[in-house]
């Protein structure tokens, strides 16, 4: 909890000075936007947040992450199912390929991952669902930055009597901890491994995320995302020694598979990649002809 707090107050600041230096007006948002803006800071950001780290306590990290990415799939069916918006058939070759994989990935006949932990990352899929689902109808206006700004105040404040913050002395910021499992690790301060997960692990995703969407299509960017997963399996195996099986990486490449095949279902050009949702949500680059206009 107190990793979580630190997170998204450090990222809320880093985003606030950002804003402050380069567009002061982002801060004002819509009066009839703040009770959605609520919801995600709550729901999309702080519950997110928590889900995720309750989930790698207790499982692999990849299969953490394979979990939460399971949102991709929630927000293509919701959108069918509620919003009566077109999907492409491949949706329901997607489905299949992920509940395969998922069965295998968990290797179900031998129960061998924590239900527990499983649950976790159900849940954090979740929240990233229904996170991108409201920002991706009500807050197509507002600023990416003034988003992130203000959604990580927001689950910072959330926290504030859950955290256990008061309980944390300044003296701990200087204890050393090690870089990996191994017992002949590297020792490190614990305020640079902090700063590195605010900074490398929160801000600097979200400026690459929308650098890259800039440059390519919601689409293209989406099935490049998803490779997050791939990344966290062999970081994983590479650093904290989490090994799988062969019949589990089988599974997890064909959940990879139906995840890619979901992030093309939807008729409308939308992605959605979890360093986005969990900082900022949905991105919406302006119009370049209505900046030219709107410009003094």
């Amino acid at each position: 909890m107190q990793l979580t707090q630190m997170r998204v107050l450090g990222a809320a600041l880093i985003s606030g000075l950002v804003l402050l230096i380069i567009d002061k007006k982002s801060f004002r948002l819509p009066p009839g936007q703040w009770p959605v803006v609520v919801v995600l800071g709550v729901v999309g950001v702080a519950m997110l947040q928590v889900t995720y780290a309750l989930a790698i306590e207790l499982l692999p990290v990849g299969i953490a992450l394979l979990l939460e990415y399971l949102a991709v799939l929630l927000v293509a069916l919701v959108a069918f199912f509620v919003f009566k918006e077109k999907v492409r058939l491949r949706l329901w070759v997607a489905i299949a390929f992920v509940m395969v994989g998922l069965v295998v990935v968990a290797e179900i006949w031998a129960s061998t991952l924590n239900p527990i932990g499983v649950m976790w990352g159900l849940l954090a899929a979740i929240t990233l669902a229904t996170y991108f689902l409201v920002g991706e109808r009500q807050l197509k206006t507002i600023s990416p930055l003034a988003l992130a700004f203000w959604t990580m105040a927001i689950a910072a404040v959330f926290w504030l009597p859950f955290s256990g913050w008061w309980e944390l002395d300044a003296s701990s910021f200087t204890t050393l901890a090690p870089l990996g499992s191994e017992p002949d690790s590297a020792l490190v301060p614990l305020w640079a491994l902090l700063a590195w997960n605010v900074v490398l692990g929160s801000f600097a995703p979200f400026l690459l995320s929308l650098s890259a969407l800039k440059r390519l299509s919601a689409t293209a960017a989406g099935i490049l995302a998803t490779s997050e997963i791939a990344f966290a399996f062999v970081t994983a195996w590479l650093w904290l020694q989490e090994s799988l099986s062969l019949l589990q990486v089988v599974g997890a490449s064909i959940v990879l598979g139906g995840i890619v095949i979901a992030q093309t279902a939807r008729s409308s050009d939308v992605v959605v990649q979890a360093d986005l949702a969990l900082e900022t949500g949905p991105i919406t680059l302006p119009d370049h002809t209505q900046l030219t206009k709107e410009s003094p």
